[in-house]
């Protein structure tokens, strides 16, 4: 590998789930490529030379250290990961992905299998009008004209209109459309930790759960039925008071917040341990505050067997904790799972972390940051 090339490509797609599929192509070229510096404006438009459905267009810059010959390779490894293979004669035709290799600094590469500048530019609108988005003075060096004049140039006259569709350089940008992520779990589920990674990468205001100091909870697992009630009200107010403070006041200098518990978990632990007229004095209480509290746009729950929580509660080595029966897990589990399905309207996502271990390897944690970034992508925030 030698210098770093600006390089400059055309990508589009024609089949299944467009804004989708290029969004994460984006992101997928910032990990095999090199970093994405610009992406343009979203252009739809007729398929040319078939007949076909519309395709979605976009031009981005990025930064690379790849070869002309190892760049075309992994692009077309990022293309084979959509769903295209160019390994037959493919003509013409629909595609879930397309990506082609427009200028590669101001390189001339005459190869039979890459010819740099694009050989077409000059007569495709729907590359030229992306392209003069990000680089309207890019000059050709071929053609000896900038991006400009060859879009005032060119005759093609195919239908194009400029979407409103939102694409973004890397995942932080994505993710910085969002507000509030919650991450609940059962105790011992990993919440926490994984709320404070995600924090630290995407520069996230974090919004932890207090509750260490609550004085009932070691009374309360010593002697439930006494002690159900003064926990569950003492939990609900510092969380009702925590939880208003940390999530109205936001953070200038931060993308979104994350937290590592929602309100809502007060009514899932009270109906477990509460006596029914306790629970439906509860109820009243924690419906009027559930009214002003910020609900998350993402609420991810982090399912765990309860062979696998017994056993992160016991590391974590917190005394009160060492003598919790699995079947009040169990009943805790049960209450998130009724909670997510009694609730269709919240955007949640089940997350089943059984072989997953994310502390210990990257490529589980890799795993939750796709499942959000999914969401949020399909999701209209």
């Amino acid at each position: 590998m030698g210098q770093s090339q600006h390089v400059y490509l055309s990508l589009g797609s024609n089949l299944g789930n467009r804004h989708a599929t290029l969004q994460k192509a984006i992101f997928r070229i910032e990990k095999k490529v090199g970093k994405v510096l610009a992406v343009s404006n979203v252009y739809e438009n007729p398929a040319m030379g078939f007949e076909g459905d519309d395709f979605l267009n976009i031009c981005l810059a990025t930064l690379t250290k790849l070869s002309p010959t190892d760049l075309l390779d992994a692009i077309l490894e990022i293309e084979l990961h959509f769903g295209r293979d160019r390994s037959g004669s493919e003509g013409y035709k629909s595609r879930t992905l397309d990506i082609d290799i427009i200028f590669y600094g101001k390189e001339i590469i005459d190869l039979p299998h890459l010819k740099v500048p694009h050989p077409q530019i000059q007569h495709r609108n729907f590359v030229l009008k992306p392209l003069s988005n990000i680089a309207p003075q890019l000059y050709h060096p071929i053609l000896q004209k900038d991006i400009r004049n060859l879009l005032q140039e060119c005759r093609d006259r195919s239908k194009m209109r400029k979407t409103k569709l939102k694409l973004f350089r890397n995942r932080s940008g994505l993710f910085a459309k969002l507000q509030f992520i919650a991450i609940e779990g059962n105790i011992g589920a990993g919440k926490t930790t994984l709320s404070k990674m995600i924090a630290e990468e995407f520069n996230a205001k974090l919004v932890l759960e207090r509750f260490a100091d609550n004085p009932f909870l070691p009374k309360f697992y010593a002697d439930q039925s006494r002690y159900a009630f003064p926990l569950e009200m003492s939990f609900l107010a510092d969380r009702y008071q925590q939880f208003t403070d940390d999530t109205s006041q936001f953070d200038l200098f931060k993308n979104f917040m994350v937290s590592d518990y929602d309100i809502f978990k007060s009514l899932i632990f009270a109906k477990i341990t509460l006596q029914n007229d306790e629970f439906n004095l509860y109820r009243k209480v924690f419906d009027f505050m559930y009214k002003e509290v910020k609900k998350p746009e993402i609420y991810l729950y982090l399912y765990q067997n309860t062979e696998r929580l017994l056993q992160n509660i016991k590391k974590r080595g917190r005394d009160y904790e060492q003598k919790i029966p699995p079947e009040y897990l169990e009943k805790i589990n049960r209450g998130y799972l009724d909670f997510i399905k009694d609730h269709p309207e919240q955007n949640s996502i089940i997350l089943d972390m059984s072989e997953l271990d994310f502390v210990n390897n990257s490529s589980d944690y890799e795993t939750i940051l796709e499942q959000l970034e999914d969401n949020i992508i399909l999701a209209d925030f």
